[in-house]
């Protein structure tokens, strides 16, 4: 995994579990299971593997903890396994961010990419006409900023490995699901070419939207630094990342924002 400055993590071999080095407080995984994600799959009869993938909230050095708290800040820690769930990549089902109470906001998440590549696939609403739809490629290192309201799924972009990845978040956060599996899904699959490559098939329970795909961008109307990972920046400025967890700061940027 792509070393981290600040805090010590790594990730255990053939496992979806994590080391906390000395001073980072973190818990055992919880894993997602295949079962829990079929509703939104292409096919929901599909194997693959079980669980997807393991997940960790609220890591964090211990000192950094009560900062945490009172920002109402939380960081997640994600590996996927390798491997296809029937012609799809590993991947998560898709939710929306419930309204965190604290702020009246269904916040946004900032992601970075760890190891492996991945997808973010976002789409701006779940209505039956979905909005923008976008999807962006990143690689270890790279950010991906999802904003408020927007459904939002993570891919494994590469079958032969696995993938992490971190994100800040709402320490209110909340998923909601209902939505997407009405529609049996996002508005676009992602599927596997036999190159394993990733191609996309329109979900027909949505009016059909172009997709845009783009690599990751820097995102200097957020105040986001590219010069070092998303924890680092927060131990460096927390300031600089309240826009997470207090939407309305960013107001006028989310107008019209693309991830």
């Amino acid at each position: 995994m792509r070393s981290v400055d600040v805090l010590q993590v790594s990730v255990k071999p053939d496992e979806l579990d994590f080391v906390y080095g000395p001073g980072v407080a973190g818990p055992v995984s919880e894993k997602r299971r295949l079962d829990a994600i079929r509703p939104s799959l292409l096919d929901p009869h599909c194997s693959g593997p079980d669980p997807v993938y393991g997940i960790a909230m609220d890591v964090a050095r211990e000192q950094d903890l009560p900062l945490l708290r009172d920002r109402m800040l939380l960081y997640g820690i994600v590996v996927y396994a390798a491997g296809r769930l029937g012609n799809e990549p590993a991947r998560s089902q898709g939710h929306v961010h419930a309204l965190a109470p604290h702020s009246g906001w269904s916040p946004p998440e900032l992601f970075e990419i760890m190891e492996g590549h991945a997808i973010i696939y976002a789409q701006s609403t779940v209505e039956d006409d979905p909005g923008a739809c976008v999807a962006v490629t990143a690689k270890p290192g790279d950010k991906v900023v999802v904003p408020p309201s927007w459904a939002h799924c993570v891919i494994n972009a590469d079958p032969g490995l696995r993938m992490v990845f971190a994100a800040w978040c709402d320490r209110q956060y909340g998923f909601l699901y209902d939505a997407v599996r009405r529609h049996r899904g996002l508005a676009w699959f992602p599927v596997l070419t036999p190159e394993n490559n990733i191609d996309w098939l329109p979900n027909p329970t949505y009016r059909r939207r172009e997709l845009e795909v783009h690599p990751a961008r820097p995102y200097p109307e957020l105040r986001l630094r590219q010069d070092c990972g998303i924890y680092d920046q927060f131990v460096a400025d927390p300031e600089s990342l309240m826009w997470v967890s207090d939407p309305a700061r960013m107001r006028d940027v989310w107008s019209g924002f693309r991830p």
